[in-house]
């Protein structure tokens, strides 16, 4: 794996930044990067971005900005601030807000990656029927994906089963992010569309978001390695 562009981004869903710091103070940067998402931000905030970024590790701020306009515009520079590496924003909210997303970071000298959720991994068919959106899973984030396009968004998270297509379907460089991701003989959790790292690859994902089966293994570091020795392989 290119240790320059590492593929496996850590998730680190921990109740409090001691369990997190406990983990990141054992990973190496040139193995992976870290995604910080909405509920380790709260506990520590920009303070602890701010930490693990400067033990050398890349982070994607995970908390899929979606509201008016110019609040998720304001939310953006504010990450670019930080100097996060990723961000992201929920697609749903529709191409002008995406577009007012990419506009306020545009001029950063060191410009965060610009990311748009699709639809969420742990949601099928019937999840979405319920909420009103009709179709299935893979043509909304056709859909959407599309849309992110057209607004200049960098790229979109997706399910890795929806990677191929997407893959085939969009310019050069649209960067693919897939959550769901579990090797094999890994717990399912609650994700339900789900790939192993290798096919993810494979099928065309740009960067993998992995949590429990790194984060909860037995030993958290041999995890990763034998991820990244896999697709090094």
């Amino acid at each position: 794996m290119d240790t320059q562009d590492p593929k496996v981004i850590v998730a680190l869903d921990f109740p409090d930044t001691a369990s997190a710091a406990a983990l990141v103070d054992r990973l190496d940067p040139a193995q992976c990067r870290l995604k910080v998402g909405k509920e380790l931000f709260v506990r520590g905030g920009p303070q602890f971005v701010e930490t693990i970024q400067g033990k050398g590790f890349d982070v994607f701020l995970d908390l899929k900005f979606h509201d008016i306009p110019n609040t998720v515009a304001a939310a953006c520079r504010a990450a670019a601030d930080l100097g996060v590496w990723m961000v992201n924003v929920h697609a749903i909210g529709g191409l002008k807000m995406m577009q007012a997303a990419g506009d306020a970071i545009s001029t950063y000298q060191h410009k965060p990656l610009l990311i748009a959720v699709t639809i969420l991994t742990s949601m099928d068919s019937q999840d979405l029927q319920e909420v009103g959106i009709a179709g299935e899973p893979a043509e909304n984030v056709d859909r959407l994906a599309s849309l992110a396009e057209t607004a200049g968004i960098d790229g979109v998270v997706c399910s890795a089963q929806e990677a191929s297509r997407l893959r085939n379907s969009r310019q050069d460089g649209f960067i693919l992010v897939t959550p769901g991701i579990r090797p094999a003989n890994a717990d399912v959790n609650d994700q339900k569309r789900i790939m192993t790292p290798e096919k993810a690859i494979t099928a065309g994902a740009s960067y993998l978001v992995i949590g429990r089966p790194i984060t909860q293994a037995p030993d958290p570091l041999v995890a990763l390695n034998d991820i990244v020795k896999g697709l090094s392989a």
